[in-house]
């Protein structure tokens, strides 16, 4: 690549044609996310009323720590993050705007700790009388584990749970670990629900575990980051995010699955004035509580950052251009696109391997090169199959023509994951990508 591109920093400023040449150079050799046929990860596609909502966010490049530098966003903020708290299914409560769903987690879990043990902010750990431990799936995102490392716990204190064939966790065996850390002395405060495991997109049953919550006296996040989309169909919500109304908090990325323009990532609590009471700081110098207007309005207190980038109006005007029936409408037509996945592997199954029938967009599947075509299915075939992954998407890197990711799990080598977040795709585009595979596959 930096054979191909000029990426040295000149002493001089260069004319205007040189920087013409240079975007021009730079949107050649970029990966085109926002194709169709670009199904390699959560984030893809390209929703052209956020990305206008984009480049005036752009123009007015104003931070959102206080209203008066960003009224009009600041109340978008307000209007767009209660609607989402009303479809989770709450009155009241609050949120906020985190930059990915990683950091959305982090303020998940330290309002939690906040709000259980409201000596930790100014004593530390020296408040408590025994270990804190918090529990999450096998299968969640590694930013679970990442909040443990990063506020004091240590990863040996967040407790993975087991997770059954389809990667969703098992309540049995979260209550056994709980009452387990507790024989221990520890002090459980913390699960995490996953609603959209980022490899299999498994929905942990949200209900039994919010009893066993609810019978220890934890905290239930949910991390919704992938899956939350699904709220805005009455066709996919139920069964998958039953009960999510259950939790104390909610992660829900619309950079994902609504296919807003990245970065945009809420977090939302049931309790309401816990953001603040758990980051504020109370800087003189931008929270004075003289000012002209109600200072309620001065989001910046509730965050752990100070500059806090504009993620709001690309989501509100997306919202506007669609409203809910719309978003309802692409939500039903990406599971559309994953059940036809589906259907047309079972119809070529000579040529691909589902590997389970997908609670949401996320299709596991091998390609089957004709070499091993007539070996029967098992331990030694599936190896074969693992080897050929890696390989494939090599050439399909250097085709240009398609991009679909894969990887390995605790239960199998590296399988294909098909990703449909894109609006924009369709049946022709489904049927493109497996024909496009095989012929990459030819002599594989």
């Amino acid at each position: 690549m930096k054979k191909l591109l000029d990426l040295s920093i000149p002493n001089e400023g260069l004319t205007l044609q040189n920087l013409i040449d240079d975007c021009a150079q730079t949107l050649k050799y970029q990966v085109r996310t926002g194709h169709p046929h670009f199904m390699n990860q959560l984030s893809c596609g390209l929703d052209l009323v956020s990305m206008a909502g984009e480049w005036l966010t752009a123009t007015a490049n104003t931070n959102m720590f206080t209203y008066e530098i960003a009224p009009v966003f600041i109340l978008m903020e307000s209007v767009v993050l209660s609607k989402m708290r009303e479809i989770i299914g709450w009155r009241g409560g609050d949120s906020i705007l985190a930059p990915g769903g990683s950091i959305s987690n982090l303020y998940a879990f330290l309002a939690a700790r906040h709000h259980m043990f409201p000596q930790y902010k100014e004593k530390g750990q020296s408040c408590l009388s025994g270990q804190l431990v918090m529990f999450t799936s096998d299968q969640c995102h590694y930013s679970v584990k990442s909040c443990a490392a990063v506020c004091g716990l240590g990863t040996d204190n967040c407790v993975e749970v087991p997770s059954d064939e389809r990667g969703r966790m098992i309540p049995r065996e979260l209550e056994r670990l709980i009452v387990e850390r507790k024989s221990k002395g520890q002090i459980p405060f913390f699960v995490n629900c996953t609603s959209g495991t980022t490899v299999l997109g498994a929905f942990d049953p949200i209900n039994d575990i919010a009893d066993i919550c609810e019978k220890y006296k934890l905290w239930l996040h949910i991390d919704a980051a992938w899956g939350g989309g699904l709220l805005l169909s009455k066709k996919y919500r139920h069964p998958r995010l039953s009960g999510i109304e259950r939790a104390d908090s909610v992660t829900w990325n619309p950079h994902k699955l609504m296919g807003t323009l990245l970065q945009c990532s809420t977090i939302h609590f049931k309790i309401d004035g816990l953001l603040l009471s758990c980051n504020q700081m109370s800087a003189d110098y931008l929270f004075m509580q003289d000012k002209l207007y109600d200072v309620q309005y001065d989001t910046g207190d509730k965050v752990i950052q100070c500059g806090r980038h504009n993620d709001i109006f690309k989501l509100w005007i997306q919202f506007r251009a669609k409203g809910l029936i719309g978003f309802e409408k692409h939500m039903d037509h990406l599971m559309e696109m994953a059940e036809y996945l589906v259907e047309r592997i079972n119809q070529t199954s000579d040529k691909f391997y589902l590997i389970l029938e997908p609670e949401l967009v996320n299709v596991c599947f091998w390609y089957i090169p004709k070499r091993l075509r007539s070996m029967p299915h098992g331990p030694q075939r599936i190896q074969e199959l693992g080897k050929v992954c890696p390989i494939l998407k090599g050439k399909m890197m250097e085709a240009g023509t398609l991009m679909v990711g894969y990887q390995p799990d605790d239960k199998r080598p590296n399988f294909f994951r098909s990703i449909y977040s894109s609006a924009a795709v369709n049946k022709g585009d489904v049927d493109f990508m497996l024909s496009e595979m095989d012929r990459l596959g030819q002599d594989l």
